[in-house]
């Protein structure tokens, strides 16, 4: 699906014709990726690569424009179960048109970033950090999952709830290896900010990119260094509420074997001394209650 969009009083509108300056491909058929491939001169190898999530972010330079795959989180959904997966973006900076190609719609140029746009370089500067913003928010969402599943573990044993856990420790890899990729990404827009033509304005936005990318690396290696620590933690929990558990049926079963062990006796097919006296049947009862009882007090005496 081909969308269009034009810079007009520094913001993005959408556009129509064929010659709008901005070209957004959202999930190519055939036919679009060979006027791509065909038409616009695009790498084939390129324009598949900003197609799979799972290529690296890069950069290169072709004669007639530029190359740019950056990396963003994919939009999550419940059918997903706590795994976060990441996409591409596939970015073609021509001289006078910029093609975006995306495997599924998301809105691009939404959000205070996009406030105010004056150029083809501020667009690319400005998907990259709204990327950065997309990872920072994901990861405030992993942690209140991660926090929400640490809570059900203390109070339930399913195996479930660690798996989703792991599930997400697996998505935490995954975010990492993406933002350090988009990283790269920056600091070789930064060694090449001449063949972008780059404004002084550019410059500072780049680096406060830079500086962006940065923590949201760091926020995230922190978040799977804790996960992982904590893993085996809350394993050990698992398993120490199921001894716990499991002692507590038994004093259970051994409660309920001491009065069953006292009416047996009375209910043996052998003579028993007074077994015609009236109150026989209130003995057996009284009996097996205050054994219950005692056992019970005994239980708590020694806190078992």
């Amino acid at each position: 699906m081909l969308k269009v969009m034009e810079i007009c009083g520094n913001k993005i509108l959408d556009g129509s014709g064929d010659q709008c300056p901005i070209q957004i491909f959202i999930d190519p058929d055939d036919k679009e990726k060979r006027h791509l491939i065909d038409d616009c001169k695009i790498d084939e190898h390129t324009l598949y690569s900003a197609l799979d999530p799972n290529e690296p972010a890069r950069l290169e330079f072709e004669p007639d424009h530029t190359a740019l795959i950056i990396k963003r989180p994919k939009r999550y959904s419940p059918t997903d179960n706590f795994l976060f997966n990441i996409s591409s973006i596939g970015i073609f900076s021509f001289k006078e048109k910029m093609i975006i190609v995306l495997t599924d719609e998301i809105p691009l140029f939404e959000g205070r970033q996009f406030s105010k746009v004056g150029s083809m370089q501020d667009i690319i500067l400005r998907l990259i950090y709204r990327s950065i913003f997309h990872f920072e928010e994901h990861l405030k969402v992993i942690n209140m999952c991660s926090n929400d599943l640490e809570q059900q573990i203390n109070r339930a044993m399913e195996n479930k709830t660690l798996l989703n856990l792991f599930t997400l420790e697996k998505s935490l890899v995954y975010y990492l290896n993406a933002i350090s990729s988009n990283g790269r990404i920056i600091e070789k827009l930064k060694t090449n900010a001449s063949k972008f033509e780059f404004t002084p304005e550019n410059f500072e936005m780049l680096d406060d990119i830079a500086i962006e990318n940065s923590q949201c690396y760091e926020q995230a290696k922190i978040y799977s260094e804790v996960l992982s620590g904590l893993m085996d933690a809350r394993v050990s929990v698992v398993s120490n509420n199921l001894n716990v558990l499991m002692k507590a049926l038994n004093i259970i079963m051994i409660c309920l074997m001491v009065p069953t062990l006292w009416v047996s006796i009375f209910s043996m097919n052998l003579p028993i001394p007074h077994q015609q006296h009236p109150l026989m049947f209130w003995f057996v009862t009284g009996g097996a209650f205050i054994l219950t009882m005692t056992f019970v007090l005994l239980w708590k005496l020694k806190k078992w």
